[in-house]
C-alpha cells in the first residue's frame, strides 16, 4: 500500500493503535514531542519534534486523544486530503462486535465498569475499556461478543466510523472548556457518538438536561431518556425500564455502591445492557463492584470509615458524593483548582457535615467560599495534616470522605496516587 500510517501521540492509546496498524499490514510511523516516548517494535519513530513530511505524506493519520484536532500540522494534512481519525474510531473500524458506549462529565468510568460486569454476568463475552483502562485497539481480534466503551469528548474530535449500538451521555457540566471553548461545543462533541446511528440504535440522554436533548436532536438514533420514559427511572429499590425489548422493573435493593449518584450510574448501565440484548432476568446487581477511588470504602479505624473518592476532580463529582451520603461525615476538599470552579455550590450539602477540612493549593479558596456561606471549615496545608485532623474530629460511626472537587497535581502525580496516600495515612497504625 502507498504511503504510511502515522500515529500521533504515543501514550497508551497511541501504542495500542500502532500495534493494531502493524497487525493490519500498515507501514507505521510514530511521532511524539517527547524524545523518550514509548517505542513499538516494527515502527519508525520520529520523536522529539514532529516532522511536517510525516503528516502530509501519510496515507492515514491516527490521533491519540491527548492530541487536539486543531494541531496545525494535523490540520494542514487534513486540508491536503489526508484522512485522520482518533484511536477509538480507528479501532472501531476493525471491531466485529457491537459497541455500547458511555460518556458524560461525571460517572462514565463507574457506569462503563458496571456495564461490562452486567454483560459478562449475562453470558456475553465483553471487552471493557476505551477512555478507561485498555484502549479499544486492544479489543480487535480478541473474540469479544460486545465492547463496553467509555468515550471522552476528546475521542470524538475525530470519530471516524465509530457507531455504537447504544450510547448514553450521563450528564454535562463545565469541564475541558480550555479545549472545547463553550458548553454547546463540548456537548456537541459528546453527541457525535450518535452521528452514525441507524434508526434502531439507542441514543440515550438525561431527561432533565435541555442542552443535551437539543444537541442530541440534531443527530440520528432512537431517543431514550435517563430519568423518564421511554428509558429508565429509579423508583425506590427498583428501576423501571420502558421503550426497550424487555420493559418492566429491575430490583436493585442488593446494589452495594453507596450514593444516589451510583444508582443513577446503575440505571444507565442497566438500560444500556438491555439495549445490548440482555433480558431483565439476566441482571443481578448484588454482584456488581465499583472502581477504586470512586466513593470506595478503603477501611475502618476506631469505628470511623474512610472513603476514597479521589476521582472527584471537579465540583459536580464532589457534590454527587456528599449529597449521596446518608450518614454523618467529615469532608476533605482541595488540591489543584480548575478554571471556573464554583465552590459556593458546596455550601448546602456541607452544612450537615461533622467537619470540613480544606487542603492544598485551592484550600484557601474553598475555605473562603464555605465561610461566606457560614459553613465552618478548617484550613490545613496538605493531605497528611488533613487526615490527622479528620481523625481528631471524627466520631465513631462517621465516615471521613475524600471527595476533593479538585485535581491532584499540586501534591500528587494523579488522582490514583492521591487516593493511595489517603488510604495509607488513614489506616496506618
Amino acid at each position: 500500500m502507498g504511503g504510511h500510517l502515522l500515529v500521533v501521540g504515543m501514550a497508551r492509546s497511541g501504542v495500542a493503535a500502532a500495534r493494531l496498524a502493524l497487525r493490519k499490514g500498515f507501514r507505521v510511523v510514530c511521532t511524539d514531542r517527547r524524545p523518550d516516548a514509548p517505542r513499538v517494535d516494527g515502527c519508525t519513530h520520529a520523536y522529539g519534534e514532529h516532522r511536517a513530511e510525516d503528516f502530509v505524506n501519510a496515507a492515514q493519520i491516527v490521533v491519540s486523544p491527548g492530541v487536539p484536532a486543531r494541531m496545525p500540522l494535523l490540520q494542514q494534512a487534513i486540508a491536503a486530503g489526508v484522512p485522520a481519525v482518533g484511536e477509538l474510531g480507528f479501532a472501531a473500524s476493525y471491531l466485529d462486535c457491537p459497541i455500547l458506549a458511555v460518556s458524560g462529565t461525571n460517572g462514565k468510568s463507574t457506569t462503563t465498569h458496571l456495564l461490562g460486569q452486567l454483560m459478562n454476568q449475562g453470558g456475553v463475552r465483553t471487552f471493557t475499556g476505551g477512555n478507561i483502562g485498555l484502549p479499544l485497539s486492544e479489543a480487535v481480534d480478541g473474540g469479544f461478543e460486545c465492547a463496553a466503551v467509555e468515550v471522552s469528548s476528546y475521542q470524538m474530535e475525530l470519530p471516524g466510523s465509530f457507531r455504537p449500538r447504544a450510547a448514553a451521555i450521563l450528564n454535562l457540566t463545565p469541564d475541558h472548556l480550555e479545549r472545547h471553548g463553550t458548553m454547546d461545543n463540548y456537548g456537541a462533541h459528546k453527541c457525535r457518538m450518535f452521528a452514525r446511528m441507524g434508526p434502531d440504535d439507542a441514543a440515550i440522554v438525561p431527561a432533565g438536561d435541555p442542552r443535551l436533548r437539543r444537541l442530541a436532536d440534531a443527530e440520528p438514533g432512537r431517543r431514550l431518556l435517563l430519568g423518564s420514559s421511554p428509558g429508565v427511572r429509579v423508583q425506590g429499590d427498583e428501576l423501571q425500564l420502558s421503550g426497550v425489548h424487555d420493559p418492566g422493573p429491575v430490583a436493585i435493593g442488593g446494589f452495594g455502591l453507596p450514593g444516589a449518584h451510583n444508582r443513577d450510574n446503575l440505571a444507565a448501565a442497566v438500560l444500556l445492557a438491555v439495549c445490548g440484548g440482555l433480558w431483565r432476568r439476566d441482571i443481578d446487581v448484588s454482584t456488581l463492584r465499583g472502581l477504586p477511588h470512586r466513593v470506595e470504602l478503603v477501611g475502618e479505624r476506631d469505628g470511623v470509615r474512610f472513603v476514597d473518592d479521589s476521582k472527584a476532580t471537579n465540583v459536580e463529582s464532589a457534590l454527587a458524593a456528599y449529597l449521596g451520603w446518608t450518614g454523618p461525615f467529615v469532608a476533605l476538599l482541595g488540591g489543584q483548582g480548575k478554571a471556573g470552579a464554583n465552590y459556593d455550590a458546596l455550601v448546602e450539602p456541607l452544612r450537615r457535615a461533622r467537619a470540613v477540612i480544606c487542603l492544598g493549593a485551592e484550600g484557601p479558596a474553598i475555605h473562603a467560599a464555605l465561610r461566606r456561606g457560614e459553613v465552618e471549615a478548617v484550613l490545613v496545608p496538605g493531605m497528611a495534616a488533613a487526615v490527622a485532623e479528620a481523625r481528631r474530629l471524627a466520631h465513631p460511626g462517621d465516615a471521613v470522605i475524600l471527595s476533593p472537587a479538585c485535581a491532584s497535581f499540586d501534591e500528587f502525580t494523579d488522582f490514583e496516587h492521591r487516593g493511595r496516600v489517603f488510604r495509607q495515612l488513614a489506616l496506618d497504625y
